[in-house]
């Protein structure tokens, strides 16, 4: 699928067919994630694939009641997570800028994006959700105090064809000089 196509077809999905996702569908997403550029090439974004009964369900549970409600039928959750101090610093530990740590969420957000369409390209649909109860991923996962989590990604096959929201003009959002 050419990237026009996949970047005009991809949608927010909340509704999914009880479907499992296939493994190799979801390393493929993760490998066209890591393809992303990172700062200094550090390399920070890690990623918690959960497909397992037990562990979906938690992770489930740890999601605003909204999304709770979205999630219901998805088959697979990607938790993202940065390593902490390390993009966005010197090898000293001093931030490079005032930004800090704010660049490793913004190679977490290049690499999603990338993620994300991948999974269009495969078929797959997916919604990038903020609200969470962090410190309970991180404890149902293991995800140590090092990282810090960025985002929850449903995945799995479109019960629902969305249609796209109207976008602002580009003049609207651009300065030209």
């Amino acid at each position: 699928m050419e990237l026009s196509k996949v970047m005009h077809t991809r949608r927010s999905v909340r509704e999914y067919i009880n479907k499992p996702v296939e493994q190799e569908k979801l390393r493929e997403v993760i490998s066209a994630a890591q393809l992303a550029p990172s700062w200094k090439n550090s390399q920070v974004s890690r990623y918690y694939v959960v497909t397992g009964e037990e562990k979906l369900a938690e992770v489930k549970n740890a999601l605003s009641p909204y999304n709770q409600k979205n999630m219901a039928d998805a088959p697979a959750l990607i938790v993202t997570a940065i390593v902490l101090n390390r993009s966005g610093y010197e090898k000293d530990g001093t931030p490079t800028n005032e930004l800090g740590n704010g660049w490793g969420f913004y190679d977490c957000g290049l690499q999603s994006m990338n993620l994300l369409l991948k999974a269009t390209e495969l078929g797959l649909s997916t919604l990038v959700m903020g609200i969470r109860d962090n410190e309970k991923i991180k404890k149902i996962l293991g995800i140590p105090e090092t990282e810090a989590v960025v985002s929850v990604i449903g995945v799995g096959y479109s019960n629902a064809e969305p249609a796209m929201p109207k976008r602002k003009e580009i003049d609207d959002i651009a300065k030209f000089f």
